[in-house]
């Protein structure tokens, strides 16, 4: 069984190396994009989702904190009580935000003395994050230029302290570069897989295929590994660009990672393997590939929130494997995350990959003639 699926394999290979156009739609677009994604990509957002935690409860942090919940820009979901509720809230995404007032905020403002606002923010979405600190600032500059005038200041009584976490500086590379990962990884496996079988048709070989002894087993099998490897390799030299060119810090699990991988490409090729079964010629192949990834792209949080999504769309990402792969992606660099805390991602690329199979799997045993 497997000297047959390996020497299938060995066919793909060729295949995918001696004809030109493909090995310049593996090599060149991904490249392009690279370059493209990583330096221009930006993000804008359309509501902030905060929680308060007021230990002062005064004149001044009522008023402060009534700015917020008066700014169409901010929507408040929680009150914490303490301290040690700010980094479940932040690490879950329930928030963006946490707005923390202490204790002697609004006894200090009636001394006349500064008092100090700190505001923790979740920066693993740069663009995100910096539009939110801008929002920040405007509402604590109107917020000091009311209290100034009503109580003869000359300086400005509250001082904005800001924290990011996760990135601190907010480079946008940190958020865009390691989705990019999951993205290319994804074009090169699906148009790998995606023009394989509709390869086969066109050029007549495919009868020649069904006369083998390769049962429709072994020939997903052997169609996938062209698919497997070359999404691996190019996933491992995007993620080298990353980490050493664009200087991206990797804090996470390798193994977390490419466990994520094997698993998301299993699903990609599926998926792949799917549209393939169904087109006749390479260019319906082809077309199948982009009209499912332009979706798959926009649904899976790459450019935009899911969270500022309809709800109906919000369900409809969960038939996306990239949206579970970036989750992987970041939470492995920006996070440190390792294998239990990605456990429901893992599973949710597992059934997919499983379901997707096995509906190529069918198609090609109902298509074979």
């Amino acid at each position: 069984m497997w000297s047959r699926i390996r020497a299938l394999a060995r066919k793909e290979f060729l295949a995918l190396l001696r004809d030109k156009v493909a090995r310049m739609t593996l090599i060149v677009p991904p490249l392009i994009q690279l370059v493209v994604f990583g330096y221009a990509a930006t993000f804008n957002i359309r509501h902030i989702p905060y929680a308060v935690y007021n230990q002062d409860g005064g004149q001044a942090s009522r008023q402060l904190l009534a700015r917020f919940r008066g700014s169409p820009v901010f929507r408040q979901v929680a009150v914490l009580t303490s301290h040690f509720q700010i980094a479940p809230e932040i690490d879950d995404k329930r928030v963006l935000m946490v707005v923390h007032i202490g204790p002697q905020f609004s006894r200090n403002l009636l001394s006349h003395r500064p008092g100090r606002i700190q505001v923790i923010i979740d920066g693993r979405n740069s663009n995100t994050a910096a539009l939110a600190n801008n929002y920040v600032s405007q509402v604590v500059e109107g917020f000091d230029a009311q209290w100034a005038a009503d109580h003869k200041w000359r300086s400005p009584p509250a001082q904005l302290v800001m924290r990011s976490w996760f990135n601190p500086d907010l480079l946008s590379t940190w958020f865009i570069v390691p989705g990019i990962i999951g993205l290319l990884t994804l074009v090169v496996t699906m148009l790998t897989t995606g023009l394989s079988v509709a390869r086969e048709r066109e050029s007549g070989t495919f009868d020649q295929l069904l006369v083998t002894p390769l049962n429709p087993l072994e020939m997903l099998i052997g169609k996938s590994i062209p698919g497997f490897v070359i999404g691996v390799i190019e996933a491992t030299l995007i993620l080298a660009a990353a980490v050493f060119w664009f200087e991206v810090p990797f804090s996470g699990s390798l193994g977390a990672l490419y466990l994520g991988l094997v698993l998301f490409l299993f699903s990609g090729i599926g998926i792949g393997l799917m549209i393939s079964s169904l087109a006749v010629t390479q260019q319906q192949g082809a077309l199948g590939v982009f009209l499912f990834m332009v979706p798959a792209v926009i649904l899976s949080g790459f450019a935009t929130p899911i969270a500022n999504m309809p709800l109906a769309v919000q369900y409809v990402t969960y038939l996306d494997p990239l949206r579970y792969f970036l989750v992987i992606l970041r939470g492995s660099f920006l996070q440190g995350d390792g294998v239990e805390v990605l456990g429901s991602q893992y599973g949710a690329l597992v059934v997919l990959g499983l379901a997707s199979m096995t509906v190529a799997a069918w198609l090609f045993r109902h298509r074979s003639v």
